[in-house]
This record gives C-alpha cells, sequence and structure tokens, in this order.
C-alpha cells in the first residue's frame, strides 16, 4: 500500500506552479489557463468512462490517476484549496446520497 494522497499530489502541482512552462506541463496547463485545464478535465473524465463500461481495470487505473491530476490542476488554477473540498464531502457524512442531493435543490 502507498502513502502518497491527493493532498501530495495538490503539494506538487502547487510546487510546478512556480516552474517554467518549458520544463513542467502542469506550469504550461495553468498558463494556458481555466479553459484548457478544464477541457484536458474533460477529456480524462470521457477516457476514464470509456474505461470503466469496458471493464478494463488496468486502463481505469491509468485514467483515473489522469482524471484526478487534471482536477487537481483545476483547483489549483481556481485558487481551490484541497481541504475547502475535503471539508465539503465531510459535510455530507452521514446523509445519503439521495438525501444530501435534495438538501442541494438539484434535482
Amino acid at each position: 500500500m502507498t502513502s502518497f494522497t491527493l493532498d501530495d499530489l495538490a503539494a506538487i502541482i502547487a510546487a510546478r506552479a512556480n516552474a517554467s512552462a518549458s520544463t513542467s506541463y502542469t506550469k504550461s496547463l495553468l498558463d494556458a489557463g481555466p479553459a484548457r485545464a478544464a477541457k484536458k478535465l474533460g477529456e480524462e473524465a470521457v477516457e476514464t468512462v470509456i474505461a470503466a463500461v469496458g471493464r478494463d481495470a488496468a486502463a481505469l487505473v491509468g485514467e483515473s490517476a489522469d482524471l484526478l491530476y487534471h482536477l487537481l490542476v483545476l483547483w489549483e488554477d481556481a485558487g481551490v484549496a484541497p481541504e475547502a473540498v475535503w471539508r465539503a464531502l465531510e459535510a455530507r457524512m452521514g446523509l445519503s446520497g439521495i438525501a444530501e442531493k435534495a438538501s442541494r435543490g438539484r434535482g
């Protein structure tokens, strides 16, 4: 079992935000702005779905890693701290998914 966490990934992404775009893919995504980061996240989401539907576990692992990385890049670009997302998830604990979704007022 690895001890690597999403918080570790977020810290790496934050550090690379100060790198040179010529040497850092992360920096090049951030320099391209939120639309580019969001597009990459969408592409990875589709690829993750395709792997899941195809029941390709190895591809699902790789695509999930790509999806999480691009999500955290988008958070970095937007100034969203992972802790804020963790708090939002924690606040939802104890509610059924149906009740939680209804509490947000969206279908």
